[in-house]
Formats: structure tokens, sequence, C-alpha cells
């Protein structure tokens, strides 16, 4: 902005009786220029802290994008062990009519079901809750269905520690805020020392009314402010300590930035190491035995209870397969966020 010009009129007893006066200030040193950078560094701070939020809520919705996959994925798997409830209660019932089994069985066999209904109706409201809350951060209708494009099953791409650090030091929300204010204080320091540059004070006017010399005469003026006592020493001080704080700061950040990268990587690994084994090791065996038992049943060469617990063994170990996809999903979108960039389309 420029300095606005100033009007004054006097009138005095003595001569000239008036006069009027237009005054306006001349900035030298780039004081205008210098402002303006600082107006610019402190827009982009806050297009950081725009950029920052706008990376939690990234966060956010992955993550509640992933609850919902899981709330459907755990639907549907309940959904499976009702109808395997429900089949094993058949059995129960055809092999008490032929009389091989006690009614006992049968009861049990109807226990189970009762128990897979009620965890089906539970899931399905769970179902409705995770909706509800990605609706309620998309901000839609809480009715409105979502059909997911991403699978619970289909694992976060995969990265390597050192291009995440690297990554991290580039873009990471915290090491650029920081930066920011570096430019800042960088951009205030130098509007103070250019403030030390005294302005030109220029004013143009006309006397009237001062006989018998004259009764309309022209007068200018020309001020000049000497920096002698006030050079904005102190501030510039100040604003030097500032800088150096921020400095220390930030090289501290970057120092602990690749612990953190590390730290989430680490969690990710975890997770994807959990769900490899249950995929590859603990589901096909639970299944196997679960199959096995159920066919040593019909054979009659095990009881009821023995296939009931086998169902349970593949219930656990389906569920603590999607506990370990989620796991999975909400590491990375940690990691995303630690690392400060998003990250799509990975590579080994």
């Amino acid at each position: 902005q420029i300095p606005n010009p100033t009007v004054n009129f006097t009138a005095l007893r003595d001569t000239p009786h008036e006069g009027l006066f237009f005054g306006q200030p001349i900035e030298l040193g780039g004081k205008r220029g210098h402002r303006i950078e600082v107006a610019h560094q402190e827009g982009r701070l806050t297009e950081v802290e725009i950029s920052t939020f706008s990376r939690q809520v990234r966060r956010e919705t992955r993550l509640a994008y992933y609850r919902l996959a899981f709330a459907r994925a755990e639907s549907d798997r309940l959904a499976q062990v009702l109808g395997l409830a429900r089949r094993l209660k058949q059995i129960a019932q055809e092999r008490f009519e032929a009389g091989a089994v006690p009614q006992l069985e049968v009861i049990q066999g109807e226990l189970e079901v009762s128990r897979a209904e009620a965890e089906s109706k539970i899931a399905a409201q769970v179902e409705k809750v995770a909706l509800s809350e990605l609706n309620a951060l998309l901000n839609e209708p809480s009715g409105t269905p979502w059909g997911l494009a991403e699978a619970l099953a289909d694992l976060p791409p995969s990265y390597s520690l050192a291009d995440l650090i690297q990554r991290a030091y580039a873009t990471n929300a915290a090491l650029e805020h920081l930066a920011q204010e570096q430019k800042i204080e960088q951009s205030r320091r130098a509007l103070l020392k250019a403030q030390r540059v005294p302005n030109l004070d220029l004013e143009l006017g006309t006397d009237f009314n001062s006989p018998p010399d004259f009764r309309v005469g022209p007068r200018s003026q020309v001020g000049l402010t000497i920096p002698l006592f006030t050079r904005n020493q102190g501030e510039i001080a100040q604003s030097l300590a500032n800088e150096r704080v921020l400095e220390g700061e930030a090289e501290a950040t970057r120092r602990s930035m690749a612990g953190r990268v590390e730290a989430a990587f680490l969690g990710l690994n975890a997770q994807q190491t959990r769900v490899e084994i249950y995929r590859q090791t603990v589901l096909p065996t639970a299944r196997q035995l679960e199959r096995m038992s159920e066919e040593s049943y019909r054979a009659g060469k095990s009881s009821l209870l023995v296939v009931i617990e086998a169902q349970r063994n593949v219930r656990e170990a389906e569920r603590g397969y999607l506990e370990g996809l989620l796991g999975a999903h909400n590491a990375f979108a940690v990691l995303e966020e630690t690392v400060g960039a998003p990250l799509d389309g990975g590579h080994p």
C-alpha cells in the first residue's frame, strides 16, 4: 500500500491569515516492496497450513473408507458363518432323525445358528455406523450408498524406506511450516532494514490573505526524518534470534523425521506380514480342518463339538485376517501423513 496524502488548513491572526497545504510522504528504500513480500510469505504460510489440513482430511477419509470396507467384509463373513451354522444344524438334524446322534447335538446346532444370526445382525448395524461416519466426513446425506472401488483385500503399495525418508524431507508438513516461518522472518528483517531509510515528506500549498505583500502566494516544503536514535536494531536482533530458533527446530525435526518415518514404515510392514501369514498358512489350514471335521462328522467318526470348534477356529482366523487388512490400511494412512505426500503407485 502507498501512504495516504495529508491536507492541512490553517487560520491565524498573524499573516498570512489562511493557508491550505497538501502533503505526500514518499517512501524510500523499497519499503512498499518489502511489505508486499512479507504479506506474500504470510499468505504462503496459510497455504502450507491449508495443505497440512488437506493431508489430515485425506488420512481421515482413508481411515473411514476402509472402516466401511472392513464392516462390509465382516458382514459378508458372518453371513457365510450363518450359512455354515445352518448347514451344520441340518446335518445334526438328519443324523438325529436317523438315530445316529442324541437330540443334544441338534440343540447345540440350533444354539450355533442363533449365535451366528445375532452376530450377523450386529455386523449389519456396525456397517450402517461406518457408512454414516463416512457420509458425515464427506458432508453427504447419512443414507448415501457408496460403491467401494478398492477392496479391503488389496494391500497398499510398497516403498523403500530410503525413498520414503527422502520424500519426507521434501514434503513433510512440519518441515514445510518451519521453512516458511524462516522465510517470513527473513522478509520481516528485510523490511525492518528498509524502514531505517528515511521517508521524504513533500508538501505543496498556498498561503492566503497577507496584506500588503500578497493575497495568494504558493508555498512548498520538504521534510526528511534523520534516523539518529531509532534504527530498528532491537527488532532486527529479535528477528535474527527467532530465525536461529526456527533453524534449530527445523534441524531437530529433520533429525527425528527419519525415525518417525521408519516407525510408520515398520508398522506397515508388520501388518502386511500378519496379512500374508494369515493368507498363506493360518486361513488355509483352518479351513481344511473345518472341512475335514465336517466330513468326519457326516461319517459318524467325530462329535458335533469337534465341528463347532473347527468352525470357531475358522471364524477367528478370518476375523484376524480382516483385522490385519484393516491394520495395514490404517498403518499406510499414518505413513502417508508422516511423509506428507500422497503415496500412490508404489514400487517394490
